[in-house]
């Protein structure tokens, strides 16, 4: 049966993108390496960035577990211009006390780096505190020379709790509720939307932010305790943030953006709401300030996806397509701007079930290169990150 569905699987998705071929992406990988031995502590939730120099960086949140864990912090460590093995890791961020989550690296126009990342207050995703540091002194073996700390504090006013039920106006209707005297799903998200402190805290990085033609910088967010998403705006590349007007949707988390040749913005998202799940995808048609109602699309949605436009203009989506864990993460290249996905490749794939990787990161490097990371690990809590280089013209051709 298990056999039975993950052909079922692959066939609808040959049926649905046409020309859809699947194989072992081993053909398309240029290198693959673990950037520290596997270890009982979790670590998760991996960003990487490409320095001016040539180096990599690399940063994922580690500790005795997540939310509920005070000693969970932020590492990192550097993959040296020329090397294979990465620097021991080193930490990158500590809020003494109190879980240190979901780290983003990010450069913006002028070179700054930036390391986003959520402290979680009272150890509950909804009352996360997003928080980023700033470097131009990066270069070295160990971490960056932060410069500047703060918090990124968003205060998003009436017109949120507006969008929200007007876009969930435009949803099908649902009936999703615990029992007959109870509020349902979408009106207590709508009540919550009113509620001032619950659209201002809580909102939570995962992937990296997008900078576009016009120098605005777009960071994605999500929220555990509305349960969709939005991004926050920057047109000052970085100093000051603003948020937009929600995405709104039956559970549509942590967006990965990509901007089409006609300047229109997709967001792809996880699926955090009913089944079946399937990733969610939303448009911006102004720039990022207002979204449309995520919508459901065919592929099967485990855990986090990541989305990048190439140097070609072809896209590249990685993520977990399949909906009973982790055991398999794929790539799929198109080259209509994710109307259709002809091209998919296994970068892994478990056929006992037992290995788990997820949350990745893709950036294309200056070589055109793919550089994914992601959580991984074989055999119980023998855990670590797993850095992957990927040819994306053995994928796609």
């Amino acid at each position: 049966m298990r056999a039975i569905r993950i052909f079922s699987v692959l066939f609808l998705l040959a049926a649905l993108n046409g020309t859809a071929q699947t194989r072992n992406a081993k053909n398309a990988i240029v290198s693959e390496e673990i950037i520290f031995p596997g270890q009982s502590e979790h670590t998760h939730g991996s960003s990487i960035v490409m320095l001016p120099n040539g180096d990599l960086l690399a940063a994922w949140f580690q500790g005795s577990g997540e939310r509920s864990a005070d000693d969970v912090r932020i590492m990192g460590a550097r993959l040296k211009k020329g090397q294979k093995i990465w620097t021991t890791p080193f930490l990158m961020a500590d809020t003494k006390g109190i879980p240190d989550c979901n780290p983003v690296l990010f450069l913006n126009r002028n070179g700054k780096l930036f390391l986003f990342w959520i402290a979680v207050q009272a150890n509950k995703w909804e009352y996360a505190i997003l928080r980023f540091r700033t470097s131009v002194n990066y270069n070295g073996n160990e971490a960056p020379d932060w410069n500047w700390q703060d918090n990124i504090l968003l205060k998003p006013d009436d017109s949120f709790a507006k969008e929200v039920e007007k876009r969930f106006k435009e949803m099908p209707e649902s009936q999703a509720g615990w029992a007959g005297y109870a509020p349902q799903y979408d009106d207590m998200i709508k009540e919550a939307s009113k509620d001032l402190m619950k659209r201002s805290i809580g909102w939570m990085t995962r992937i990296h932010p997008i900078t576009l033609e016009s120098g605005r910088i777009l960071l994605p967010l999500y929220s555990d305790g509305l349960n969709f998403s939005m991004v926050a705006i920057s047109d000052d590349d970085g100093t000051t943030w603003r948020p937009s007007l929600p995405i709104v949707g039956r559970g549509p988390i942590q967006p990965a953006l990509a901007v089409k040749k006609n300047g229109n913005i997709v967001a792809w998202m996880r699926d955090s709401g009913d089944s079946p799940t399937r990733v969610h995808t939303s448009v911006s048609t102004d720039n990022g300030e207002s979204w449309s109602v995520s919508q459901k699309t065919e592929i099967p949605n485990e855990a986090s996806v990541e989305l990048c436009v190439l140097k070609d203009g072809k896209w590249a989506f990685v993520g977990n397509d399949i909906n009973d864990g982790r055991y398999q993460l794929s790539i799929f290249i198109s080259d209509d701007e994710g109307s259709t996905w002809k091209w998919k490749d296994k970068i892994e794939f478990e056929p006992d079930h037992k290995g788990s990787f997820s949350y990745p990161c893709v950036i294309q490097t200056s070589d055109d290169l793919l550089n994914i990371t992601y959580s991984y690990s074989k055999g119980g809590k023998n855990e670590t990150i797993k850095h992957v280089v990927i040819d994306p013209k053995k994928i796609a051709f």
